[in-house]
């Protein structure tokens, strides 16, 4: 089944060096699940964060739903949303975290191979300015390159 893709994190991919990569489940309510099938959901300056032994994906929006009901008037877009995780993955990944300063960065929202919302995380490594420089230098070299052929 070919994946779809809901929303992306692009600007991860320039602001840091992606070491691994993990699929994960994500807890989310009915009209929450509605709104990122109309791809109303935005990943930039979102972060996963961990607690108490669980993984909690922080500051991603999920615009509310347009025909929800009024009775949730206190609706938080932007609210901490619990990872699905296996226990071993998020000690591992809280372990490298931990030893090494990396951080772990929602990268896409996606429907996985059952129709579930997927999202991938990536551990990652901040950049620095001369190595976001060269990343632009490498994008347009293929961008020319592909322009010729």
């Amino acid at each position: 089944m070919d994946k779809k893709i809901f929303s992306s994190n692009r600007k991860a991919y320039y602001n840091y060096e992606i070491l691994e990569k993990l699929e994960t489940g994500i807890v989310l309510s009915g009209y929450e699940v509605k709104s990122i099938r109309r791809s109303n959901v935005n990943l930039v300056d979102s972060v996963v964060r961990f607690s108490n032994g669980e993984a909690f994906a922080e500051n991603i929006f999920i615009a509310p739903y347009e025909q929800i009901s009024t009775h949730i008037a206190d609706y938080d877009a932007r609210k901490k949303r619990k990872l699905l995780m296996h226990k071993n993955e998020i000690n591992k990944m809280c372990a490298k975290v931990k030893e090494r300063g990396l951080t772990i960065i929602p990268l896409e929202v996606y429907i996985g191979g059952k129709g579930k919302i997927k999202l991938l995380i990536g551990l990652a490594k901040g950049k620095k300015m001369y190595n976001k420089k060269e990343s632009i230098k490498k994008k347009d070299i293929a961008r020319e390159m592909s322009r010729e052929y």
